[in-house]
């Protein structure tokens, strides 16, 4: 079962029959989604979600609305006739508005596998109802933006898709959504970190063999016992340690010296090998 799925599963569980005016908001919320048509003086919602379309039975049995219900291969039908729901505007109640954000969330809402990405989208009949449950959204601290091209509302933000699940009464996925983006989040950080090691071990490798390769020549030269105590010094443990920091390298040496100080010195060496190396 898909994550999406999961979460309608667990909205379509709510038990909030007893409170008409819930359901009824929700129940608008439905025949507001892209997937309701509307025909003179007939509606009809149509899903392929199973957990969608017992819900809606449920709602319009509690509000005593007469339906015709219908299946057509995988795609279930409610169909009742127009009739006489409040508008979206007389609904002020918070409850009934967080019922009215489900019930579109339902009716025509789907959520990614948060482990791939964050993707959460809604689709609605038309553009003035998709900014008005945007700014139902936006009263509760809840970012979203707008697909003009097909009315639709979406949010890519984790932390937003958390709080949008959290205010529809989806608690359980919430738990879960949170749970994996912990750890996707720990297993980037890790990946960024290890990224991040990983280069800067190429980078001192990189200029390690650099260093040796002016060593070695030295030595193949009979320039090498000519240098300077201190260079000798430090090319020792070159040779000896060539995967080891400079930083690290410089603590190493009977009088320790900072970063700078080894950069410097294996500097010297190279520009001396790079010296015999143009004279000869």
């Amino acid at each position: 079962m898909s994550f999406s799925s999961e979460v309608k599963e667990e909205l379509s569980k709510i038990n909030n029959f007893s409170k008409k005016e819930f359901i009824e908001a929700e129940l608008i919320g439905y025949l507001l989604s892209a997937n309701t048509k509307i025909e003179k003086k007939n509606i009809e919602f149509l899903t392929e979600n199973e957990f969608n379309i017992e819900r809606i039975y449920k709602i319009l049995f509690k509000l005593d609305i007469e339906y015709e219900p219908e299946i057509k291969g995988k795609t279930y039908t409610a169909k009742i006739e127009n009739i006489g729901l409040r508008k979206v505007e007389e609904l002020k109640k918070e409850e009934e508005k967080k019922a009215l954000v489900r019930g579109i969330f339902l009716g025509s809402g789907s959520i990614n596998d948060p482990n791939k990405k964050y993707h959460l989208e809604i689709l609605l009949n038309n553009k003035d109802i998709a900014q008005y449950i945007q700014n139902i959204l936006k009263e509760s601290g809840i970012k979203t933006k707008i697909l003009e091209k097909n009315n639709t509302i979406y949010i890519k933000e984790g932390e937003e898709i958390s709080k949008f699940l959290a205010f529809i009464g989806a608690q359980k996925s919430v738990l879960k959504f949170e749970d994996i983006r912990v750890m996707k989040d720990m297993r980037n950080t890790v990946n960024r970190q290890v990224n991040c090691e990983t280069a800067n071990l190429n980078k001192t490798v990189g200029a390690a063999v650099v260093q040796i390769d002016a060593i070695n020549f030295l030595k193949k030269m009979k320039k090498y016992e000519e240098l300077p105590d201190p260079l000798i010094e430090i090319a020792e443990l070159r040779i000896e340690y060539p995967e080891m920091s400079l930083k690290d390298l410089g603590m190493h040496l009977e009088n320790p010296i900072g970063k700078s100080g080894v950069n410097h010195r294996l500097k010297k060496i190279i520009e001396i090998a790079d010296e015999f190396k143009r004279g000869n």
